[in-house]
């Protein structure tokens, strides 16, 4: 009567772990400590074929790769009919808007807020400090092989308008303060914080026309689509500076073409609208305009710092613990 009992239990046990399938974009060897035993693991790199039946899979990390995002999630979400947690590792998340609909009942959805803060954070400052002395003018001068000094400005006792006061853009506040430059902080409310006063959107327009450089770290959101239309690019004050490493939807392109163009503003971009920016789109060649390919977060830290992200979330999920950054409206959608 032993062994059918052993066979029983073993079989039970077998469907309790299917039950609590784990996919993840790291092999488990890669985690720096140990994973929770009670969860199954399997790694899928998000473009081959499935790990295991994705119908079984309950926690699924989107793998980050990127200008792959919409093709991922479809293919996931469409079979993935028991899944409890879908786990991004990007802060923003409006690009899971198309997918909402396909969440199993109850799911949750989580970002990784935070995590790649600091890593953007330092991209933006690069950006601005590049366009301020001029960078982008060198970098085509030395490949014409061509000595031409030029004087630009400096961000010593300038005014920087960091444009959210998420993860990132508290980041970037902390790192300009050093510089010498006056920052003036705004977020979504206005309020009081032990850094400072924080003014709500409803300052935005007032404030642009005193700013030497604005920062747009915020999300995209209904509020912030379009954010920087044409009528306020038109407040900001002659040679400014736009950094953008939110979301390239916050501005409007065509209009930022035309200041760019008549060189009235200088631009710095990590992410732009469209993306990927096409070959022949005019923001590659005016001169003043600094691009990058969205790569705020994509440096050395991002997989440790991913890794050890992951890490603690399985184990709030395997004891029942809450989770970071569950995205509110879905849990109370679901």
């Amino acid at each position: 009567m032993a062994r059918p009992f052993s066979e029983f239990h073993r079989k039970a046990l077998r469907i309790m772990e299917e039950s609590r399938a784990v996919w993840l974009p790291y092999r488990s060897g890669e985690f720096p400590g140990p994973l929770p035993d009670s969860l199954s693991y399997h790694f899928w790199d998000g473009l081959s074929a499935f790990p295991s039946d994705p119908r079984d899979v309950r926690f699924a990390v989107v793998p980050p790769v990127p200008d792959k995002q919409h093709e991922i999630l479809d293919r996931l979400l469409r079979r993935a009919e028991r899944l409890e947690v879908l786990q991004v590792l990007s802060s923003g998340h409006d690009y899971l808007a198309p997918f909402l609909g396909l969440l199993p009942s109850g799911s949750r959805v989580a970002t990784a807020n935070g995590v790649h803060g600091e890593a953007t954070a330092e991209l933006a400052v690069t950006l601005l400090l590049a366009s301020e002395r001029g960078l982008d003018d060198f970098s085509r001068r030395h490949a014409l092989g061509q000595w031409r000094p030029r004087v630009f400005p400096t961000l010593s006792g300038k005014e920087v308008l960091v444009v959210g006061q998420g993860a990132v853009g508290k980041a970037v506040a902390a790192r300009l303060a050093p510089f010498g430059c006056r920052v003036v902080r705004l977020a979504r409310t206005a309020r009081d914080t032990a850094d400072g006063h924080v003014h709500g959107f409803a300052d935005l327009s007032s404030l642009l026309p005193s700013a030497d450089a604005v920062v747009l770290c915020a999300p995209l959101t209904d509020e912030t689509r379009d954010l920087m239309d044409a009528s306020r690019l038109a407040l900001m004050k002659d040679r400014a500076v736009l950094v953008n490493v939110a979301r390239g939807e916050i501005v409007d392109t065509q209009a930022l073409v035309r200041e760019a163009g008549r060189g009235r503003l200088r631009v710095a971009l990590d992410v732009t609208a469209p993306e990927p920016l096409p070959s022949g789109h005019p923001l590659w060649y005016l001169p003043g305009v600094l691009i990058t390919p969205h790569v705020g977060a994509f440096t050395d830290a991002f997989t440790p710092a991913s890794l050890a992200f992951i890490t603690q979330q399985l184990h709030r999920y395997a004891h029942g613990e809450p989770l970071v950054n569950v995205l509110p409206q879905m849990a109370a959608a679901h």
